[in-house]
């Protein structure tokens, strides 16, 4: 396994990014399950940094079966306040540094004649969301690109398939900015955010998500139980997109 990460923290993003410490710790808890994995610090947006990564793969373990991508940011701002910067570095990370993911491992790939690829897209990708114009934009495009790279794949037996996650309790979500906005308020707290969770999700007694239960989805989409499903969007959101939504904006 390669884990490749920026390790850095990006200007427009409020909240603390993973370190070179992370990275290593996930080193750790692969080879803790008699597993090898290699970490690399490369950012998703420089095409050279991504085609060492797969390098350093190839060098390692000989071939690349899977593709996960999965770096992603979410920073808020309504559309009208957002700065060149912050459009620029969302749309940076999470829509092209995808794109220059699959362009690092499609030649290998197509070599083969085989090979999966997983994108991460978000509940996003299929509907709108408030002060984030950006972040969905960049996953509406997702599942365009990840109808094409399914499409100009196939003849190759390659697969790319998209997982639209819910709301996900990660470090990404669970900060200052974001309990606020979910509380309505400045000053929000952890337990507001939790309460909110329960008001976008249909699933009884399920709030927020845990990690896991996207890495379930991408462990299906990657193996042989999905060997014939490709250029497929597959919701992880305790029926999210299923409620009739949520009107933040009180009418009268």
């Amino acid at each position: 396994m390669i884990v490749a990460d920026v390790a850095d923290q990006l200007p427009t993003v409020p909240y603390k990014l993973a370190t070179v410490d992370d990275l290593e710790e996930t080193v750790r808890l692969v080879e803790a399950h008699d597993r090898r994995a290699v970490a690399v610090k490369a950012d998703v947006r420089s095409q050279e940094q991504l085609d060492a990564a797969v390098a350093a793969g190839l060098a390692e373990f000989g071939k690349i079966d899977i593709l996960i991508a999965n770096a992603g940011i979410w920073t808020l701002g309504s559309f009208w306040e957002l700065t060149d910067a912050q459009w620029d570095e969302m749309i940076g990370v999470n829509l092209t540094g995808v794109w220059k993911a699959a362009k690092a491992v499609a030649p290998h790939m197509i070599g083969r004649r085989s090979g999966s690829i997983v994108i991460t897209a978000s509940v996003n990708a299929l509907e709108a969301g408030q002060y984030t114009a950006h972040y969905v934009a960049a996953k509406h495009g997702l599942i365009g690109l990840m109808r094409n790279i399914a499409l100009e794949l196939a003849p190759y037996g390659i697969r790319c398939n998209a997982i639209c996650p819910g709301a996900v309790k990660t470090p990404m979500t669970n900060h200052q900015g974001a309990w606020d906005m979910f509380a309505g308020h400045p000053g929000g707290t952890e337990e507001d955010m939790t309460e909110a969770g329960h008001h976008y999700t249909l699933l009884a007694g399920t709030s927020w998500l845990d990690p896991q239960d996207i890495a379930n989805a991408a462990l299906y989409l990657n193996s042989g139980l999905a060997s014939k499903v490709t250029g497929a969007t597959l919701p992880v959101d305790a029926g999210h997109l299923t409620l009739s939504g949520y009107n933040p904006v009180i009418t009268r």
